[in-house]
């Protein structure tokens, strides 16, 4: 059986969609009838409702939100499902991340070290930034950031969610770190240019100091030290250290991942009018 947990997410919802014709079971929060597979009702903030799920031979899929005990809760997860004896672990990270970095690089690399040291086969997916937190960052026509003028990758979290198929329904292969990129990097003018281009009226990106991009993400309900936090990683992840891509989706997958004018034309009625 295919275990999938953030089943109601992003890519939990296109990864179900993908599983087609598998034996899955979605691990949900609460009922989700429109989810097209069996579903279990469990919580990461009681780990051991996941583990009751697991049996040996399972392949596990471990992704949720960050929140402030995501780290407990998925190391105890990730003990669970070794003793269980499940044969394989899909995890969900983040690119470039590792103990000690901010926020979320931070939490999802102590994770990870956990996971390698498991003993339980693992695939840890490495992605940039997600296309789909775009619209969300849009309001009034504008987006804020403190990215500067640089490249920076996202990628469709459909094809994030093709790799993580492409994992669990083949046999397992060795233990690996995969840094998912979308096809192209752009400076985030350019991908102003791009929502611009396709939802048919201005859309403008308005780069911050820090400081400031600070002050407007606490103004948006972000509470310091975290406002703060992002706002740094805005900028340290703007200096160019995301612009590369790699091969790694369309070596899994057998196909190129979406560029961000295939994301737009498909998500037009996600963006605020």
């Amino acid at each position: 059986m295919i275990v999938v947990t953030g089943a109601t997410g992003s890519i939990g919802r296109a990864l179900i969609e993908r599983l087609r014709g598998h034996d899955v079971l979605a691990v949900v929060r609460r009922p989700a009838d429109d989810l097209d597979c069996d579903h279990a009702i469990a919580d990461f903030d009681e780990p051991a409702t996941i583990g009751r799920l697991l049996s040996p031979g399972d392949r596990l899929f471990l992704n949720s939100s960050l929140w402030p005990g995501f780290v407990r809760a998925h190391r105890a997860v990730i003990d669970l499902a070794a003793r269980a004896g499940v044969a394989q672990v899909v995890a969900v990270s983040v690119r470039d991340a590792t103990p000690g970095a901010k926020l979320g690089g931070g939490m999802h690399g102590e994770v990870d070290a956990h996971l390698r040291a498991s003993g339980v086969p693992w695939s840890i997916l490495q992605p940039s930034g997600f296309m789909q937190n775009l619209p969300r960052d849009v309001r009034d026509g504008h987006f804020y950031g403190s990215y500067g003028p640089k490249e920076v990758n996202y990628i469709d979290a459909r094809d994030i969610a093709e790799v993580a198929a492409a994992l669990l329904t083949r046999p397992v292969g060795p233990d690996a770190d995969h840094v998912l990129t979308g096809p192209e990097s752009l400076s985030h003018a350019e991908i102003a240019g791009e929502i611009s281009a396709a939802l048919g009226r201005p859309v403008r990106y308005v780069d911050l100091p820090v400081p400031e991009m600070a002050a407007h993400l606490e103004r948006q309900g972000i509470p310091q030290p975290h406002a703060a936090d992002l706002a740094e990683l805005m900028a340290s992840t703007g200096d160019g250290r995301w612009a590369s891509t790699t091969s790694a989706v369309e070596d899994l997958t057998g196909r190129p991942p979406r560029p961000l004018a295939a994301f737009l034309r498909d998500h037009k009625a996600d963006f605020p009018r």
